[in-house]
């Protein structure tokens, strides 16, 4: 018995000669795959579109030439404009009501007849022909933007390209506090450093003068990766990019999707939307124990107290948005049609995105910060090119895919970040939240006052803190 058990064990040393270091080999495989996998860093797919009209052409390059571009007023637009200005209509306010249920008309009317006998669109067309625009064609739309170079460069100094993307419902004229402070630092008291910026700002398809999608499903990637083309088609193989509302969320999908391309992301909003057991533990201990859970003194005094800042201020503050998110062609209809009701509709998120407590004033505190001229001009931006309904679509787009907004939150952003955190914002991130995205904060700046629109509203702060960070990046 014994002899003939004796081949039948030779066979299985025999197999398991083979079978030992074929598994060791197996599980190292697997342990190695692993290892690396845990350090390589994740990227969005960047994929590829066509926007425009129809199938995409079988044939053909796309036209990548880029065209000077020059904003221009008519007299039957400001005609018609003054015609319907005129016709308005308008439900008296409740008794005491101020900004509560919404624009006061009795504000409103103060605001429209501005417009109508003072407001000058022909001389804000200048003041917004003074940066260069242009206009390229990506994916099948156009894409129009302004870019503004430094007049001098001191002997030595780098020139950054920096892209600022704007949010709902603003667009490019936002940048136009700033950039000069970006372009020519030194001439306005910011020379830090060996920093000096060309701004590229480019509107968000949609969004004024930029050609709205003709297909459905244009989101935030969708923006980022022709942001991108665009940036390479200037040039720029390395570039710096910052972003406030959509812009943030743009310009964040654009460091996940060719993080080797984007050298900084500056942003003043952040998103991040992770939630489970630490972030409720977070909260929970946060307003009695903050430093067991990372948070700041100055990050409980935003946060806190936490169902009124973060539930029922972001209820009453985003209606809007619960209608653009489904239904936007409908809503958008009336405010296609009337300059007043867009008027409101726009410059009422002016007024509580920029400061909460404006809820309680009967001007909604608009002119505190901005001239009427300003908004004006924003809002006529909105106007003269028929683009409420497609900038509205923007949030069904990108929300009905991704209600959390939480499904690029997977992908890491591992270039380095720069956070400015404005008290008046509609919600508040602390630093430790943001990380859990954001894995290369470079500074985090609790900014010492301003809202939403923070390169309108505070455009030397906004600036002094995206120098600050860009220089941090140059010396790493």
């Amino acid at each position: 018995q014994t002899i003939l058990c004796l081949p039948r064990s030779f066979e299985y040393s025999q197999k398991n000669a083979v079978l030992v270091p074929a598994a060791a080999l197996g599980v190292g495989g697997m342990l190695v795959f692993w290892l690396r996998s845990r350090h390589k860093i994740k990227t969005i797919e960047m994929g590829d579109g066509w926007w425009g009209s129809g199938e995409r052409p079988l044939k053909g390059k796309e036209d990548e030439s880029i065209r000077p571009f020059k904003i221009e007023a008519s007299d039957k637009e400001i005609e018609d404009l003054h015609r319907r200005l005129e016709q308005a209509r308008y439900t008296p306010p409740l008794e005491g009501a101020a900004f509560h249920y919404g624009f006061n008309s009795n504000y409103l009317r103060k605001v429209v007849a501005y417009w109508r006998n003072q407001f000058d669109w022909r001389k804000q067309v200048e003041v917004l022909n003074k940066y260069p625009h242009f206009r390229t064609t990506i994916e099948g739309i156009d894409i129009h933007f302004i870019h503004v170079k430094p007049s001098y460069v001191p002997h030595g100094r780098a020139v950054q390209p920096l892209l600022m993307v704007h949010g709902w419902p603003g667009s490019f004229y936002e940048f136009y506090k700033i950039i000069p402070l970006l372009t020519e630092p030194s001439r306005h008291g910011l020379n830090e450093g060996d920093v000096v910026f060309e701004v590229i700002c480019p509107s968000i398809p949609g969004y004024g003068f930029s050609e709205a999608p003709h297909q459905k499903g244009f989101d935030t990637i969708a923006t980022a990766r022709i942001f991108h083309k665009l940036m390479n088609r200037l040039g720029f193989k390395q570039y710096y990019v910052q972003g406030g509302d959509w812009g943030s969320r743009i310009t964040t999908n654009m460091a996940q999707m060719l993080p080797q391309s984007v050298k900084g992301l500056h942003v003043n909003l952040v998103f991040v939307n992770k939630q489970g057991l630490r972030r409720m533990i977070s909260v929970m201990l946060g307003a009695y124990v903050p430093w067991l859970v990372g948070l700041t003194r100055e990050d409980v005094r935003r946060t806190y107290p936490f169902m009124q800042k973060n539930i029922y201020d972001l209820l009453r503050e985003s209606g809007y948005l619960h209608i653009q998110a489904t239904k936007p062609d409908t809503a958008g209809c009336g405010l296609n049609d009337s300059p007043v009701g867009l008027a409101a509709y726009i410059l009422e998120k002016f007024s509580t995105w920029t400061d909460k407590s404006f809820l309680h004033k009967d001007d909604g505190g608009l002119e505190s910060k901005y001239s009427l001229d300003e908004l004006l001009t924003n809002v006529m931006i909105y106007w003269v090119t028929s683009s409420i309904v497609s900038s509205m679509r923007f949030y069904k787009e990108n929300l009905s895919k991704d209600p959390n907004l939480t499904a690029h939150a997977r992908v890491g952003v591992y270039v380095p970040t720069g956070i400015a955190a404005f008290p008046q914002e509609i919600v508040h991130t602390p630093r430790i939240w943001a990380k859990q995205n954001f894995k290369n904060i470079i500074t985090y700046t609790y900014m010492p006052r301003g809202g939403h629109f923070a390169a309108f509203e505070e455009p030397k702060l906004l600036a002094q803190d995206i120098i600050h960070f860009v220089r941090k990046v140059e010396q790493l």
